[in-house]
């Protein structure tokens, strides 16, 4: 018989709190953008690529911290949408460019607000120094404070 008096419980586990935050994330992001049709990975793909046009499949998934094996499917569904597409480069014909679309840029610029929106809720219950905190603790934990590039969690 194990001695269970020695594991935790579920509401002392960092990971369960994050995994139920990300679901609430997703959940009031979908709440506010449902009109749109687009989901918070897809939003970020098209928000990384109207920053850095011509961005590559690679850097871009590096950049929204999505795993390479499946942001081609993102992009498939942005680029069937006609939000998104892939150009050669002039560099080495095997590499895809990804620019937004006039359609896909209007789109990025109509959702913002009810993105903002959903940002505020999900930040709700905390005080405004409180958010500042959390942000920035979250920041250390994914291993961006100090440098976007810095991927140490140092």
């Amino acid at each position: 018989m194990t001695d269970r008096t020695r594991e935790p419980h579920l509401d002392e586990l960092p990971g369960h709190y994050i995994r139920r935050l990300q679901q609430m994330a997703v959940a009031v992001f979908a709440d506010e953008t449902a009109a749109f049709g687009i989901t918070p990975v897809q939003y970020a793909a098209m928000q990384a690529v109207h920053d850095q046009p011509e961005m590559d499949q690679r850097s871009l998934s590096r950049n929204i911290g999505f795993d390479t094996s499946t942001i081609g499917g993102v992009i498939d569904r942005l680029e069937k949408r006609g939000l998104m597409q892939r150009n050669a480069s002039a560099e080495d014909r095997r590499v895809r460019l990804l620019t937004l679309t006039a359609e896909g840029e209007a789109l990025l610029k109509e959702i913002h607000p009810a993105m903002l929106r959903a940002q505020v809720r999900m930040l709700a219950p905390l005080t405004e120094s409180d958010r500042r905190q959390f942000m920035r603790m979250l920041k250390v934990l994914v291993g961006h404070a100090g440098n976007k590039d810095d991927s140490s969690t140092n």
